[in-house]
């Protein structure tokens, strides 16, 4: 049964776009568009009437998941007679979906609209991509062109990381990722500082693992979420994205030398299409099949793409 369909049986709601809007209610645009058009993706056609549409809306939604998170805390300290920690925890939100889909632009979107909330909470932002082994221990493991796929990250070190935001822990840090030399940052790390809120963003943060027989504890990722997204869109159009893409960064970042892509600069349009082709068929679609696209009917919210970059579609989990 197809669980995003409009059936009685579907645990979502579906709303168009435009009835999406409508929860905006009074909702501030606290955006410019010069802002905008520094942290969205490339060939992201987002723009401010795509803010207004959906992102204003989903704003308010997570705004008040937040407020209920905190009420919640102090009800609970009332009934524990103040002998429960007194150390709010951070509100977790998890964004999951595809490559090329737009992941990072909804990340960086949310952060920059959560944080300008009246109560203005401090709002934190964190991929996934610092926790990939290095390069060289992919090499080691034989899993450069599974780069992406569970096995390529560290999941302890997530769970280390998840758990120690959780807990309240000052400056708690994260390794960093360079998309222009496709490898962690040797040494180079970001800190966190008791936020009040922490996206958290990647290809897989909704994957469950295998359970064990004897009923020991698994820690998931998503076990520490408060709230998750899925970034959803047909394959047809992730994978035109994708290869767009590609064939754009070789006239941009590729040019680079010191780029680690810097030798698909200098071929032909035919050849590095072939090659855009190749990586999209036997890593990035297969890694959508076997591991993100499942995750999906887990999400908490699913944020629906059409073929022109832009939502057309939200589903929301029914309570």
């Amino acid at each position: 049964m197809n669980q995003l369909a409009p059936t009685p049986f579907s645990p979502y709601r579906i709303f168009s776009a435009n009835a999406w809007a409508k929860f905006r209610a009074d909702t501030p645009l606290t955006l410019t568009a010069e802002e905008l058009e520094r942290i969205r993706s490339m060939n992201d056609p987002v723009d401010l009437d795509e803010v207004k549409r959906i992102y204003l809306s989903l704003s308010r939604l997570l705004s008040a998941h937040v407020e209920a998170s905190q009420l919640l805390f102090e009800q609970r300290q009332k009934f524990l007679s103040g002998q429960g920690s007194t150390q709010k925890t951070p509100f977790l939100i998890g964004i999951a979906g595809s490559v090329a889909v737009g992941k990072s632009t909804t990340a960086r979107l949310l952060q920059l609209l959560l944080g300008r909330w009246p109560s203005s909470p401090k709002v934190a932002l964190i991929t996934t991509d610092g926790f990939l082994y290095p390069n060289a221990v992919l090499e080691a493991k034989g899993l450069m062109r599974r780069k992406g796929f569970p096995e390529s990250y560290d999941v302890n070190a997530i769970l280390r990381f998840l758990s120690d935001v959780k807990a309240g822990a000052p400056r708690v840090t994260a390794p960093v990722y360079s998309h222009f030399y496709y490898d962690v940052t040797p040494g180079k790390r970001e800190t966190i500082d008791r936020p009040d809120i922490l996206i958290f963003e990647g290809l897989n943060v909704l994957q469950v693992q295998k359970m064990p027989p004897d009923g020991m504890a698994v820690p998931f990722v998503s076990d520490f979420f408060d709230y998750s997204i899925y970034v959803d869109a047909e394959e047809t159009d992730i994978h035109r994205w994708y290869i767009d893409r590609f064939m754009e960064l070789r006239t941009t970042a590729f040019q680079q030398e010191e780029s680690f892509f810097h030798r698909y600069a200098k071929i032909a349009d035919a050849e590095a299409r072939q090659i855009a082709e190749d990586l999209w068929a036997n890593i990035n679609a297969v890694n959508l099949h076997e591991n993100i696209l499942p995750t999906r009917p887990r999400a908490d919210l699913i944020l629906k793409k059409g073929p022109n970059h832009l939502t057309e579609q939200v589903a929301l989990r029914k309570l």
